[in-house]
């Protein structure tokens, strides 16, 4: 049996996030499901040292958005966040496969024969943006010496960074740690590393969609609502979407059902929902009439589910919204103002056709990766 460990941004966000757990449990799921009998995942429980000052349960200390109502919004949201935090640390612990020990930069080395592991698994998400980690994160990076030479990267991130030449040689050392990379987004970044590092580079699926929709019914809840509703998922306040999704809730005739931080939203007879683990969040994706969001992981759950959806553009989040809806050929759904003409009906048929061979070229891209590390029988 080869085991290897993901590492990735998940259990010790600022905030407790369905992108982050959802691409944790289906990376995991994905590599198990390669060769059952013969290869094993976990999730490391790690903590990079930017982030262990982070409070889940008092989120407001490191927000993006620093101005006085964003945090009157979240202290009214507390209750609701206290409630989430609950969920998410039970489905971490429940569904993940996590690690036996905990680990930090003292004692990572130790993570390889602790854990009787054959290699890392550096992903997803944007663990190569260095904005968001203070620099180069040496989990992330593979620059523990426990993980050269021992570590491919799965559908990693660099996010919308401008590099200096510093920079820029930093990172040709670090992602030669990596016997391969596979990396989310395509443009630039993807270009700058074919050209100027030596690792064989390739663009794969964000982890979720290795899984298809149905995959996901094991852990999906069971139904949050007993009339029609719009399902409205912000990660970042946006006002013109708000009121789009009010639009489209009375042209549908129902109501509004709003995970956001945006509290006051009650008074607009929204349905609350901050408060929704894992399993409701893709209860409510599967059961809306319509999806509003400007998440990532909010569309591709949507489109998952097959449930129609309209996705608004949003500050760190426009490149791999947007190359993503393109891959899927759904880049009509993408809105700014609000105003754009989009129909609330969709037809899934030929994105699942894209998705199909998008899904097995990310895959073999993984069985190879793995092979690299050991594991034969792949």
């Amino acid at each position: 049996m080869r085991k290897f460990a993901t590492v990735s941004y998940n259990l010790y966000g600022n905030f407790t996030n369905y992108g982050s757990a959802l691409q944790t449990y289906a990376l995991r799921r994905a590599i198990s499901e390669l060769a059952p009998s013969e290869v094993e995942a976990i999730v490391l429980d790690y903590c990079p040292d930017c982030l262990r000052e982070n409070d889940p349960l008092n989120p407001a200390k490191r927000m993006w958005d620093a101005d006085a109502e964003s945090r009157r919004m979240v202290e009214l949201t507390m209750p609701a966040i206290r409630e989430n935090y609950v969920k998410f640390d039970r489905f971490y612990h429940e569904e993940c496969n996590l690690s036996e020990g905990s680990y930090t930069s003292s004692n990572f080395d130790d993570s390889l024969a602790a854990e009787g592991l054959d290699g890392y698994v550096c992903g997803s998400d944007t663990i190569f943006c260095i904005r968001e980690f203070d620099g180069f994160d040496d989990g992330y990076f593979a620059n523990f010496p426990a993980m050269r030479n021992r570590s491919i990267s799965y559908a990693a991130s660099f996010g919308d960074v401008d590099w200096t030449e510093d920079e820029i040689n930093t990172l040709k050392e670090r992602l030669a740690n990596f016997k391969a990379l596979g990396v989310r987004e395509g443009g630039a970044d993807f270009e700058w590393i074919q050209a100027n590092v030596d690792v064989p580079v390739t663009r794969v699926l964000d982890p979720t969609l290795l899984l298809t929709g149905a995959d996901y019914s094991p852990i999906v809840g069971e139904p949050q609502m007993d009339e029609p509703y719009v399902l409205l998922y912000s990660r970042r306040y946006n006002p013109a979407m708000e009121t789009y999704a009010d639009r489209v809730a009375k042209r549908l005739g129902c109501k509004v059902v709003d995970i956001s931080l945006r509290a006051t939203n009650a008074e607009r007879w929204h349905v609350m929902r901050y408060d929704a683990g894992v399993e409701e969040f893709l209860a409510l994706t599967k059961e809306a009439r319509y999806v509003v969001t400007n998440s990532f992981h909010g569309l591709i759950f949507a489109a998952q589910m097959h449930t129609p959806f309209s996705v608004f553009s949003r500050e760190q989040a426009d490149t791999k919204i947007s190359q993503l809806l393109a891959w899927l050929g759904l880049s009509n759904r993408a809105m700014v103002s609000g105003d754009e003409d989009v129909s609330l009906e969709m037809n899934f048929n030929d994105m699942e056709s894209r998705l199909a061979g998008l899904r097995e070229s990310s895959l073999s891209y993984l069985r190879g990766g793995l092979r690299l590390l050991g594991a034969e029988c792949l």
